[in-house]
């Protein structure tokens, strides 16, 4: 073969290079435009029966040099690249991406304005045991110009037999509490039918880790007038997170709060492990505002300062931490939860980095 006659075949390669590649192009604009059909239809993008007629066609088409197995692998990547577009698209989408909405928003809670650029937090017991134990709480925060308190009347626990917080009579005292001090109240519902009733004594409807896709609730959440505090789940995706809040969204409402509290992984040093590139993400992502549960995350109370100052460094618009009179004591999760002189020792470290409160 002459140099000539191979450079000649060269050309005629990039010339059919350059079909491919705007035929490929062609491709993938269809299928956007299928994307955006099935989306209006309430459609799956992926079509496992249109898939396999495609790679039967190969089958019959084939002429060769190629394998037909050889073209139905590429065709196989084409096929997937292709649904990751029309993903892509359906993500843009959300309500709750940046690609909708360019500003932050904002979330008035008690007059204070979350995500407004200024840090706060947000702390109580892990669970309501009784008024006294919830009011010597609600002192601390008082005391240290904290105005939002959480407290679990509803507790999902991992085994039936250990404390399942005292329910309706939680809310109740969670409410007294809080007008004697001034506070507003966070407080985990689990079931849809309770999302009417929690709404007499809660400011803000928390929906926890293991109810992050229970979707009735998220959209039952998502008629509500409260705004909602929404926990990753255990083994969730940024993906599947951001689609679980699109539900609460798209239901009508909008004042939602994202708390990143630890992902399951192999790691048993910590109880979950915290994931800080997280919050940067979301933050990019979506335009809500983010906290972090630095004691869910970590299960450890000796953790829970090095880790909220790592929370506020990389930008979370707050941190959530709990706090009980005794620990030792605690009905649940005492290893976790920080006594008073401890809490005193966290908020002022904390506002050396910037915590913003009301004293």
């Amino acid at each position: 073969m002459s140099r000539n006659e191979l450079d000649v075949l060269r050309k005629r390669i990039d010339e059919l290079n350059d079909r491919l590649l705007e035929i490929i192009n062609e491709r993938a604009a269809l299928v956007q435009r299928i994307g955006e059909l099935k989306k209006a239809q309430g459609a799956q993008p992926y079509d496992p029966v249109r898939e396999r007629e495609i790679l039967n066609r190969i089958k019959e088409k084939n002429k060769g040099p190629f394998k037909t197995e050889t073209l139905q692998h590429l065709f196989k990547e084409i096929l997937k690249a292709s649904l990751e577009l029309q993903e892509d698209d359906r993500r843009e989408a959300l309500l709750v991406s940046r690609e909708r909405k360019s500003s932050d928003t904002t979330i008035e809670i008690n007059g204070e304005k979350i995500g407004d650029g200024k840090q706060r937090l947000i702390a109580g017991p892990c669970a309501v045991e009784s008024y006294e134990q919830t009011r010597q709480v609600a002192e601390q925060l008082k005391k240290h110009g904290i105005k939002i308190m959480r407290g679990g009347a509803f507790k999902p626990r991992t085994s039936p037999y250990d404390f399942q917080g005292l329910g309706v009579e939680g809310l109740k005292i969670l409410r007294r509490v809080a007008d004697e001090f001034g506070l507003a109240v966070v407080s985990e519902i689990v079931s849809p039918a309770d999302i009417e009733l929690a709404e007499e004594y809660v400011d803000v409807i928390q929906i926890g880790a293991r109810n992050m896709q229970n979707f009735e609730l998220l959209k039952a959440a998502g008629r509500s007038s409260k705004p909602v505090l929404l926990k990753r789940g255990l083994a969730a995706t940024i993906d599947e997170y951001m689609k679980a809040a699109e539900y609460v969204f798209s239901a009508g409402n909008e004042n939602i709060i994202l708390c990143e509290r630890g992902i399951r992984t192999f790691e048993r040093a910590t109880r979950n492990t915290l994931d800080i590139s997280a919050v940067p993400v979301l933050k990019q992502e979506t335009h809500l505002p983010v906290f972090v549960d630095v004691t869910h995350a970590t299960g450890r109370r000796d953790l829970l300062i090095p880790t909220a100052k790592a929370a506020m460094a990389v930008g979370a618009d707050g941190v959530m931490v709990e706090v009980h009179p005794d620990p030792s004591v605690a009905l649940s999760d005492s290893a976790q939860q920080m006594d008073f002189d401890l809490f005193d020792r966290f908020v002022s470290e904390l506002k050396g980095c910037g915590l913003h409160t009301t004293v």
